[in-house]
C-alpha cells in the first residue's frame, strides 16, 4: 500500500460525508427531498396501495396469467407482503431514473465555475472521484431506506402481523435497489466529468441510452452479438428482475457491479488525464 493510501481513503470519506450534508441541509437539496417525498407519498397511497389490494384477490392471478402468460409475473404472488411486491415493481424502474437526475451534477457545475481545480489542489483526484460517487450512493441509499420504511408502515396498517416479513423483504429489496442504482450513478459520474452543466449531463445520458437501445434493437434477438451487448447498458436486467423474489433477485447482482466498475474505471482515466 502506498504511503498516501490512508489519507486518500479518509479524504474520500470526508468528501462523501460532505456531499450528504450538502444535500440534506442545502436549500436545493431540501426542495429535492420534499419533491421526492411527495412523489412517493402519492405513489404509496394510490397505485401501490390499490395494486397491492388487487394482488391479494384470488382471481387476479388467473387474469394476469391469461393476459401476460403464466410465467410473466407469477413470482409476485409469492411475496409475503403484497405492498412490498408492488413497491419492488415501481422502485426497480423509478430509482434508476431518480439516480440520473440526482447524480447529474457531481462535477459539472464545479467544472464550469473552475472550483474543481481548486479541490484537486487539496485532495487527490481519486478521493474526489470516489468520494463524490460514494456520497451520491449514500444519499440515494437514504432515499431508498425512507421509501421502504414508508412501505412497511403501509403494510402494517393493514396487518400488524406482517412486521417480521415486511422488514425481511424490505432489507432484501433495499440491498438490491442499491446494487441496481450503482451503474446509473457511476455513468453519471463519468458524464458529469465531461459535461459543463447538469442539464448537459442528463442530455448526454439520454443520448447514450437511446443510441445503445436503438443499436440493440437493430441487432435483434437473433444476432450473436445481442446476447453480450445487451448487458452493456445499465438497467438491461431490470425486466428480468421484476419477476424475482427474495434471495433469487441477487442472481443478477454481478451485472450492475461489473458495469459500475467499468464506468468508474473510465471515469478515473478521464479525471487523471484531464486538466479540469
Amino acid at each position: 500500500m502506498t504511503p498516501n493510501a490512508p489519507s486518500t481513503f479518509n479524504n474520500m470519506l470526508l468528501i462523501a460525508g460532505f456531499e450528504c450534508r450538502k444535500f440534506l441541509f442545502n436549500l436545493r437539496g431540501i426542495i429535492a427531498l420534499v419533491a421526492f417525498a411527495l412523489v412517493w407519498g402519492m405513489l404509496l397511497l394510490y397505485p401501490i396501495q390499490g395494486a397491492s389490494t388487487l394482488l391479494m384477490q384470488p382471481n387476479i392471478k388467473d387474469l394476469i396469467d391469461g393476459l401476460l402468460g403464466s410465467q410473466a409475473l407469477n413470482v409476485l404472488f409469492d411475496w409475503p407482503v403484497a405492498e412490498m411486491a408492488i413497491f419492488w415493481c415501481f422502485a426497480l424502474y423509478l430509482f434508476p431514473m431518480f439516480s440520473i437526475l440526482i447524480a447529474a451534477d457531481q462535477f459539472s457545475s464545479d467544472k464550469s465555475r473552475g472550483t474543481l481545480r481548486f479541490y484537486t489542489l487539496r485532495t487527490s483526484k481519486d478521493s474526489l472521484l470516489f468520494g463524490r460517487f460514494l456520497g451520491q450512493i449514500l444519499i440515494q441509499g437514504l432515499l431508498i431506506l425512507l421509501t421502504i420504511l414508508a412501505t412497511i408502515a403501509l403494510a402494517l396498517t393493514r396487518d400488524i402481523g406482517l412486521l417480521l416479513p415486511a422488514f425481511t423483504s424490505g432489507a432484501l429489496v433495499g440491498i438490491n435497489l442499491v446494487i441496481v442504482i450503482l451503474p446509473f450513478t457511476a455513468v453519471m459520474t463519468l458524464l458529469s466529468l465531461y459535461a459543463n452543466t447538469a442539464r448537459q449531463a442528463m442530455v448526454l445520458a439520454t443520448i447514450l441510452w437511446t443510441v445503445v437501445s436503438i443499436a440493440l434493437l437493430i441487432l435483434g434477438n437473433q444476432s450473436s452479438l445481442f446476447e453480450g451487448l445487451q448487458w452493456i447498458l445499465p438497467g438491461a436486467q431490470l425486466s428480468n428482475m421484476v419477476n424475482t423474489n427474495g434471495l433469487h433477485s441477487f442472481a443478477y447482482a454481478p451485472i450492475p457491479l461489473l458495469q459500475t466498475a467499468f464506468a468508474l474505471f473510465l471515469g478515473r482515466i478521464y479525471i487523471q488525464r484531464s486538466q479540469l
